[in-house]
Formats: structure tokens, C-alpha cells, sequence
């Protein structure tokens, strides 16, 4: 059984402190609960109280955390090279899109991915991705919600599958992260995309 982020859905840090996590909660609370005609929402409310219940027990938290962070996989920084030049840009478009790609394949009712998910998955702080996520959004390759959600776009999709076989990182990424973002297996060993120049 997959256990829920709950700091994803709270969209806090696993560091936040008690206040924050009330905080949060109270406001969510309002804008799910059931008897909210324009926001309610019974399964968010639900989540929201069960998260809440985990995260404000201090024991509880600790035994949630110690879970999560065994299942969850290496961020793909531990063997795709990101380091802060120009292949190291074009391997976090690369990434982002990749995994934008398997979130809209897999799970067609809910394609979006957070910043934080984003973050969480590649290894990186939101600092290295803000010029990523604006480069792609205006190539038109993923597209931001109102809910500050990011998605890939049709002409995303078509990229990542047109261009597989002529950039070998994007490929390791399709292929080795498919296995790692359903098994939890990594590969490592630095990548770079030094032929994406048609990104």
C-alpha cells in the first residue's frame, strides 16, 4: 500500500513546526470541508484530517517520517548529472519533463505534479529549477494550473517521444526511471545531455 505525502498534500517542508502544520490545516479545513458549496471537497477533507492527525501527534509523526523516508527513492540527482552549468541545465529540462511524462501516462486524472514533488523527485532546490520551469513553459512543453500545478503539454509529450532516440540521457532517463519511479531501483553513474540541442 502506498503511503500518502502527507507534507505533499499539506504543500509544507517534513521540517515544518507545529503552528505551521495547524495553520495549514485550519485553512484547508475551510476551504474542503463537505458544507463549502464552492471548494468542498469529502476526500480531500478526509486526507486532510488524517494528515493532520499523523502530523500534529509528535510520536506519530516521527514513526510517519521514519516510513517515508525509507520508501521513497533516490532523487535522480544520484545519477543523472545536474550539476550548475549548461549540461546540467539541459539534464533538468530533461528530467522535468520525464517526470511530468510518466505522471501524465500513469495517473491520466491527475497529470499534475507539484514544484515540491518536482523538487523531491530530481534532488534539487526550487532556486536550480525556477529558470527550468520558465524555459519550458515558454517552449510550451509543460503548462503551470491554477492550483500552481505543473503538466506536460501535447507538444511535451511529443518531444519526449520524438526525441528519445537522438538524446541518450533523455533515454536513460525513459528507460532506467520508468523501472525507478515503479520499483524504487537506481542506477548510477553521471549522465549528461550534451547532445540536446534541440532543446
Amino acid at each position: 500500500m502506498e503511503i500518502p505525502d502527507y507534507y505533499e498534500f499539506l504543500q509544507i517542508s517534513p521540517s515544518a513546526e507545529a503552528d505551521t502544520i495547524h495553520r495549514i490545516y485550519r485553512f484547508l479545513a475551510a476551504r474542503y470541508h463537505p458544507d463549502n458549496r464552492e471548494t468542498g471537497d469529502a476526500g480531500r477533507f478526509f486526507l486532510l484530517k488524517e494528515a493532520y492527525e499523523v502530523l500534529s501527534n509528535p510520536e506519530r509523526r516521527a514513526a510517519y517520517d521514519a516510513t517515508r523516508r525509507a520508501s521513497q527513492p533516490e532523487p535522480l540527482s544520484a545519477w543523472v548529472d545536474f550539476m550548475d552549468n549548461m549540461e546540467g541545465e539541459l539534464n533538468r529540462r530533461l528530467a522535468v519533463l520525464t517526470v511530468l511524462y510518466f505522471q501524465r501516462r500513469t495517473n491520466p486524472n491527475k497529470p499534475e505534479v507539484s514544484f515540491r514533488e518536482i523538487e523531491s523527485r530530481l534532488g534539487f532546490p526550487r532556486e536550480y529549477l525556477m529558470f527550468t520551469s520558465w524555459y519550458l513553459r515558454t517552449k510550451g512543453y509543460i503548462t503551470r494550473a491554477d492550483d500552481q500545478e505543473f503538466t506536460i503539454t501535447a507538444d511535451g509529450v511529443d518531444f519526449v517521444e520524438t526525441q528519445r532516440v537522438n538524446i541518450p540521457v533523455l533515454e536513460k532517463l525513459l528507460t532506467t526511471g520508468e523501472r525507478y519511479s515503479s520499483a524504487g531501483g537506481t542506477t548510477t553513474g553521471g549522465t549528461t545531455a550534451g547532445d540536446a540541442t534541440t532543446m
